[in-house]
């Protein structure tokens, strides 16, 4: 049971939860999403000076038998990003489930709150997504580290990865890189950021939606196009590299009203369209590409990487919230994910 200061937990967080049935989506859900909280909330501490009894981030955690084994630093700020947690389940709690819940769990908080000392390197890694560069940040070196050093301790199977907005996308990042290896982990992704125009939060005519939507499929199928024939004359094999981890599927959970993350809807909504019109091999090919991505590039925005885009992904388990949001907070909120009273509408995705 949790111990400190646990007045914040038992009045925000799903302290209802007193035995977790790792079979039922919602326990496992809520549970991911509490961990991400704790971490948040070592961070606001850390700032605070506030440690042991003082601090009200152990319940986040211990009230479901977790135990804190490691904190994630940023070489940068001194700041907490993330946590690498440990299940202990008593003995007199043993349930029929235990067998799909996960021995370890690395968890990653997000951008913190612009009063936060933190606020300022969170925007800077905030502003790297949108450039494509996450993948060049010491606060990624650190988090692939961990990642790598848990893996090879208890093998993929027994490691979960969680994050929220920015700590999502550093979860998709390091679980993206661990599959192009072979290793498939589990993920919750929440709120994650999808780097492209919110077309549906602009545009609210529903033909030019999908005219725009079209359009941009077709120009992002001539740079494939191009882009094989290229490779073709230079005598490189075309290699599909969302195929390699075609495999991994991770949860992303998206709130159809929050700008950040709503667009995973329509790209996978739009793929699939696609391959129901028989054009599957044009879904493939235009997944590689990202308009947001060549947007900057034209525009001349500098530092904007020809890598592969982060949000782009072969596969998904897909939950959207289709409850009606107050404003962009409440939205965005990590909280909303372990709400009992969600409109949920859930869809699997997988590259074909």
């Amino acid at each position: 049971m949790a111990s400190g200061n646990d007045e914040y937990f038992r009045s925000k967080g799903p302290s209802h939860l007193r035995s977790v049935d790792w079979n039922n989506a919602y326990h496992r859900r809520s549970v991911a999403a509490s961990l991400v909280e704790g971490v948040y909330e070592l961070d606001r501490h850390r700032q605070a000076g506030r440690q042991g009894s003082q601090s009200s981030a152990p319940p986040w955690w211990e009230f479901f038998h977790f135990e804190l084994i490691y904190q994630l630093v940023d070489d940068d700020d001194g700041s907490i990003f993330g946590a690498i947690f440990r299940y202990n389940p008593p003995a007199y709690s043993y349930h029929r489930t235990i067998d799909r819940s996960p021995p370890y769990v690395i968890a990653f908080r997000g951008t913190s709150r612009p009063e936060s000392g933190s606020f300022e390197r969170d925007l800077e890694l905030d502003i790297k997504i949108i450039k494509n560069g996450l993948h060049q940040t010491s606060r990624f070196a650190t988090a692939m580290k961990a990642v790598q050093a848990v893996v090879t301790a208890v093998g993929p199977s027994n490691l979960w990865l969680t994050g929220h907005s920015l700590g999502a996308a550093m979860a998709m990042l390091t679980g993206k890189t661990m599959a192009k290896a072979g290793k498939f982990l589990e993920a919750f992704l929440f709120n994650p950021p999808h780097v492209s125009p919110p077309v549906n939060h602009v545009i609210k005519d529903k033909k030019v939606r999908h005219g725009l939507r079209f359009a941009g499929t077709i120009i992002k199928a001539g740079l494939a196009f191009a882009a094989a024939g290229d490779d073709q004359r230079k005598g490189i094999e075309y290699k599909d590299s969302l195929a390699a981890i075609s495999g991994w599927i991770p949860r992303l959970f998206v709130n159809q009203e929050d700008p950040i993350c709503s667009e995973y809807i329509y790209y996978f909504e739009h793929r699939k369209k696609l391959q129901d019109l028989g054009a599957g091999s044009v879904a493939r090919l235009t997944s590689k590409f990202s308009l947001g991505n060549l947007f900057m590039s034209a525009a001349g925005v500098k530092g904007v990487e020809n890598s592969e885009p982060l949000h782009l992904l072969p596969s998904a388990n897909l939950t959207v919230n289709l409850s009606p949001s107050q404003d962009f907070s409440q939205a965005h909120e990590l909280r909303q994910w372990w709400r009992q009273d969600l409109n949920l509408k859930c869809s699997v995705y997988e590259y074909k």
